[in-house]
């Protein structure tokens, strides 16, 4: 599978780094104490999905620009059959969203770098009374790999639109790089979190212990990753997903010359041999990819793995590559791990072509 997928003080993170308690002109400041906020499951009722329309043809070119616009449009109406589904804009790019994303589609017009709202946008946690927060977790464009003026923004300017509290944090990292059991669980890749061109000189503990305050989590566990390879030096969502309570699917590859090749092993050997914060011995599914794709836009950073599924209100939206049986076989395992939802396979080779998948393109927003 081929895939694109501020300096932190250790010391300020082990004291426990408090936030500050308001702030005027923006969202409220929640504070962030151990114990207070929890990041649900995907698979949990959402309110709305966030997207963001917003490939451009410096960052991607004429050609595949349209294409990717169009693979948006798509899976945002395919969410929103579903659930609401809010659709960051640039302005000059709003009339062309409206003729493509339908009415069914809310269009919040804001200034944007790209398209990868699972990374630039909040990662919503809630408390036990109900409150709804969003994590801002301080985008800088995957470790400086790409400009990221407009798209650092986001996640606070989308915490307001949701009207929830601003939860700050000195971490680094991106939401594709966390996968939750909204049950104390994390699977979480070393390659990017413990990154030093995201954290440099944060120690693994330092860094668990301001993730578990964050997110309401008691175990971490942690898939070594592989960076450099990609934009995002291995995020968690292109290789491990929570499918329910103590059953993780996890992507294989088999291609014998791919740099995932071996890691994605190692990955399942941590996995099978790994326990929840429940003390479950995880039952792990395995998702390989496909064995060929279509040539139109296939390319180095093709993404072709099937993991990238988001889960929304009784639906699953996953790709397909035009493998009719590793298409077939997604479908069906993904059937059974979901069996209330209903699958919807879509054609992203646009975004794949990008280097990301349906899951890079989203955020939920719990209900």
């Amino acid at each position: 599978m081929l895939s694109r997928r501020a300096v932190l003080a250790q010391g300020a993170l082990a004291a426990g780094g408090m936030l500050t308690a308001s702030a005027e002109g923006g969202p409220a400041r929640a504070q962030g104490e151990t114990g207070r906020w929890r990041m649900p499951e995907e698979g949990e009722p959402h309110a709305a999905t966030w997207m963001a329309f917003g490939p451009s043809n410096r960052i991607w070119g004429k050609r595949l620009k349209s294409v990717a616009q169009e693979n948006l449009a798509e899976i945002a109406k395919a969410i929103a059959a579903h659930e609401p589904v809010n659709m960051l804009v640039r302005e000059e790019d709003q009339a062309l969203a409206e003729r493509l994303c339908g009415p069914s589609v809310n269009l919040v017009v804001q200034p944007i770098d790209d398209l990868w709202m699972r990374d630039t946008g909040p990662v919503f946690v809630k408390s036990a009374s109900g409150e709804l927060a969003g994590v801002d977790f301080n985008f800088n464009g995957w470790g400086e790999k790409q400009s990221h003026a407009r798209d650092a923004k986001v996640a606070g300017l989308v915490t307001q639109e949701a009207e929830a509290h601003l939860i700050e944090t000195e971490l680094v990292l991106e939401g594709g790089g966390i996968e939750v059991d909204g049950d104390g669980t994390a699977i979480i890749t070393e390659s990017c979190v413990l990154n030093p061109n995201r954290n440099p000189g944060v120690s693994k503990a330092a860094c668990e212990k301001e993730l578990f305050r964050l997110l309401g989590l008691e175990k971490i566990i942690w898939l070594p990753g592989i960076a450099g390879m990609d934009i995002t030096d291995g995020h968690t969502d292109f290789y491990a997903r929570f499918a329910g309570a103590g059953v993780v699917v996890a992507g294989l590859d088999n291609d014998p010359d791919s740099f995932d090749h071996d890691v994605m092993r190692r990955h399942l050997e941590i996995l099978r041999d790994a326990t929840d914060a429940r003390g479950r011995r995880l039952k792990v599914v395995t998702l390989p990819g496909p064995e060929q794709i279509r040539e139109d836009y296939e390319n180095r950073d093709f993404a072709a793995g099937y993991i990238n599924f988001y889960v929304c209100n009784g639906a699953v939206i996953a790709p397909e590559f035009g493998d009719r049986d590793a298409d077939k076989n997604t479908r069906d395992v993904l059937s059974d791990l979901f069996p209330d939802r209903q699958i919807i396979q879509l054609n992203i080779d646009g975004i794949a072509a990008g280097g990301g998948g349906i899951h890079c393109t989203t955020q939920q927003q719990p209900a």
